[in-house]
Parts: structure tokens; C-alpha cells; sequence
């Protein structure tokens, strides 16, 4: 082998660094489905002096890359690789409000559908007298003001279907 062949392979650009750091959360986010490794750009250093040669310019090529990316961390310190600062602020946000209304999700094939077919200038106020009715409060689940309706959500659309069909052929 000529010397050419046998000299080491120069450290990595800082963009390529950054490529490989993303790679590897990545990787790791997608077979365990969340981060439990890389915490800081040390953790790193193991897969990229098995690359390169080991030296203090390439543990700073991986500290800018890492610095670079500006990765949020969760609450025990991991890299999280998926989401911004600021997502990671509104998600914050979403979950204290999701608490605090004791929010629940509700699969909506659990109930029937009609669409009461309403156009008009008086379906707005149409839909605020259903929603404050005492007549249909325990017979509609929710509402959706829809642009050529109301869509009605409940539990039971025979006896609401009856309900309006009686008030329609007053």
C-alpha cells in the first residue's frame, strides 16, 4: 500500500456531523420510541471515533454540530430530535390544557350522525337556539355549524330524527 491510502480520513465537516447526530436519534427514536442515550454531544463520540481518529478537533466538530442543531431536551435531560423549542413549548401547553378541562377522547363511531339542512340568514341563529335548548340538551352529544347545516352528533338519531321532524311539521 502506498502511504496515500494508509493516512487517516480527516475529521468530518460540522454539517456532516450534524447529518450523522440526526441519523442516529433518529434510529433511536424509531426502535425504542424515544431517546435514552444521547444527552450530551459525549455521547456521540463513541460512533464517530470508531469513523474517525480520536482528537480534541473532532470532539469540538461534534460539539458545534450537536450546538448547532439546537436541540430541545425532555424533562431527564435527552435530546429530543423530532421537535423545536417552541413545539416542545405549545405541547406543554396543549397537555396543562387537555388537564385542566379533563379532556377525553371519544371515538365518534360511538355515535349517529344526522345534518339538519338549514340555509339562510337565520341558520346561525338557529344553531344558538338548538345549543341553549333545554328540549334538546340531553338528545344532542355536540354541534357543528356547517356552511349548508347543522350536523348533529347524539346517541340516538331515531328519536332525535322524530324530535325535529315534529318541530319541522308544525
Amino acid at each position: 500500500m502506498s502511504e496515500e491510502t494508509i493516512t487517516l480520513r480527516k475529521n468530518p465537516s460540522r454539517k456532516e456531523c450534524e447529518k450523522v447526530i440526526k441519523k442516529i436519534l433518529m434510529t433511536e427514536v424509531l426502535e425504542r420510541g424515544t431517546n435514552e442515550h444521547f444527552k450530551t454531544a459525549a455521547d456521540f463520540m463513541s460512533y464517530f471515533q470508531s469513523l474517525y481518529p480520536a482528537s480534541a478537533s473532532l470532539t469540538k466538530q461534534v460539539q458545534r454540530a450537536v450546538k448547532s442543531l439546537g436541540m430541545p431536551k425532555d424533562e431527564r435531560g435527552y435530546f429530543i430530535i423530532n421537535k423545536t423549542e417552541d413545539q416542545l413549548n405549545q405541547d406543554k401547553e396543549i397537555a396543562f390544557l387537555l388537564k385542566k378541562t379533563k379532556a377525553e377522547l371519544v371515538p365518534l363511531p360511538e355515535y349517529e350522525t344526522l345534518f339538519l339542512k338549514a340555509d339562510g340568514n337565520y341558520k346561525d341563529y338557529l344553531y344558538q337556539l338548538l345549543s341553549e335548548s333545554a328540549t334538546f340538551e340531553d338528545k344532542v352529544v355536540t354541534m357543528i355549524n356547517s356552511s349548508n347545516g347543522i350536523l348533529l352528533y347524539t346517541t340516538n338519531a331515531h328519536q332525535l330524527e322524530i324530535l325535529i321532524n315534529s318541530l319541522i311539521n308544525r
